[in-house]
């Protein structure tokens, strides 16, 4: 029989209270977000913060087809937000994928101006010659800037304001065009215009959704994502009230919501 004497049963018992007080290790995920979830994204992950205060989550903001290309050249992300449903849906296709293509939302976009009131503007206001420089993110990668073109040549517009068009590599960026006075209007995503920093800087007007394909937007978690449980944690937590509320208030329409 093994007996134990008092100061050593003191001493396991410290031991034990010790291990049961550490703190689980702290999990980090990385995520690649299309440039129209800035606002609504860091909303959303301030909210989850409050439930994982000891996690570490970062965000690179950018444009879904340059994302779409590194994660194919093995770029480190957990998590992948694309403005179209496309992109991720192609990384799904060729095994890039540790998750079935998820539905989040639905863009819209908007003409959004700091020095015209926008609100009074339709898509044939851009053909006045006084306006001479018109932003919209690059149709080449960007899904914003696909649809803003596919706006302007539905309306019969394209050919009329081509020579007036400036890039941006992404919608943050053509916003930011018009933000400071580098061109006078932009086709944005509403999902921006809404936000604080340029809602309380100019205003929007909104564009008929039947000129542009439906702007279906989609997240995947990577292949690198398999073995780390805070990435599915955050997948899930984008399906929560709370992620919603933020989602909708920003101008987003969930997918199985209607339009407000």
């Amino acid at each position: 029989m093994i007996c134990f004497g008092l100061p050593f049963l003191r001493r396991f018992a410290v031991l034990l209270c010790l291990l049961w007080a550490w703190p689980a290790q702290a999990g980090h995920i990385r995520i690649a977000a299309a440039a129209d979830l800035k606002f609504a994204m860091d909303a959303v992950l301030a909210s989850f913060h409050k439930d994982h205060p000891a996690d570490v989550v970062d965000v690179v903001y950018g444009s879904s087809g340059q994302f779409q290309t590194q994660i194919e050249q093995g770029a480190p992300y957990d998590l992948f937000f694309s403005a179209d449903i496309a992109f991720p849906q192609a990384l799904a296709t060729a095994g890039l994928a540790a998750s079935p293509v998820r539905a989040y939302a639905v863009g819209r976009i908007v003409l959004w101006s700091a020095s015209q009131d926008a609100s009074r503007m339709t898509l044939a206001s851009l053909a006045d010659p006084a306006i001479q420089r018109i932003a919209i993110a690059n149709p080449k990668h960007a899904p914003y800037g696909r649809r803003a073109e596919a706006a302007l040549r539905a309306a019969g517009l394209w050919q009329k304001v081509e020579a007036k068009l400036v890039y941006g590599e992404n919608i943050a960026q053509a916003a930011q065009f018009v933000q400071t006075g580098n061109a006078q209007v932009g086709i944005i995503a509403l999902s921006l215009a809404l936000s604080p920093e340029l809602a309380s800087r100019g205003r929007y007007g909104t564009i008929p959704e039947s000129l542009y394909p439906a702007l279906e937007q989609g997240y995947i978690l990577t292949r690198q994502a398999r073995d780390n449980p805070l990435a599915g944690q955050f997948a899930d937590y984008i399906g929560s009230p709370a992620a919603r509320d933020i989602l909708t208030r920003c101008g987003f329409v969930l997918p199985d919501r209607p339009a407000p």
